[in-house]
């Protein structure tokens, strides 16, 4: 027998239709168990962990069948509690599998410290940028008598003598001793 007359054969026709239907009930199996194994159609939603604490959180998304994984902590907000969630991800309200690792921000216990730059014997025009951009907060401003007018003399913070390169945190007051002019 010929490959041609094998090819026209019903013992070929016949393991054909045998092998097609073998190919469809196994894909049949194959999608009902992966329906089953991977929960398809089931999801958890997310809960809003914004403003509660690891603890709260801990118990919150063991009791959804839910994992979490901390990041490193943010820039500090004074709006959320120290050691509070500030960012989540994936966010509240999205569905997702469970065992899902969820991706928490916290707030850091205050705010980090910057250096004090050095700005004494510098005009208080050209000190004021300066220290706003590094993001401190301008006080009192006292006068002493000293030839240069509006020239930085000296700083103060909480009353104490600062000198340059001293740690404060971000968004201290920082007050200036500035010469008035006059000998």
């Amino acid at each position: 027998m010929s490959f041609v007359k094998f090819l026209a054969s019903k013992v070929f026709f016949k393991q054909l239709g045998l092998a097609i239907v073998a190919i469809i009930v196994l894909c049949f199996i194959i999608l009902k168990w992966l329906d089953i194994t991977t929960n398809n159609g089931e999801f958890i939603v997310v809960p809003d962990l914004k403003g509660k604490s690891i603890e709260t959180v801990k118990i919150e998304l063991k009791d959804l069948d839910l994992d979490f994984k901390l990041q490193d902590s943010a820039n500090y907000n004074p709006s959320y509690p120290k050691y509070a969630v500030i960012e989540q991800n994936p966010v509240a309200g999205a569905e997702v599998k469970e065992n899902r690792k969820i991706y928490l921000i916290t707030n850091p216990s205050g705010y980090r410290k910057v250096e004090v730059p050095n700005i004494l014997k510098r005009t208080f025009r050209q000190a004021k940028p300066q220290l706003q951009a590094l993001e401190f907060k301008l006080g009192s401003i006292t006068y002493i008598d000293n030839i240069g007018k509006d020239v930085v003399l000296g700083m103060k913070h909480n009353g104490k003598t600062l000198k340059p390169g001293t740690q404060l945190p971000l968004t201290s007051t920082i007050d200036l001793v500035l010469g008035n002019g006059k000998r």
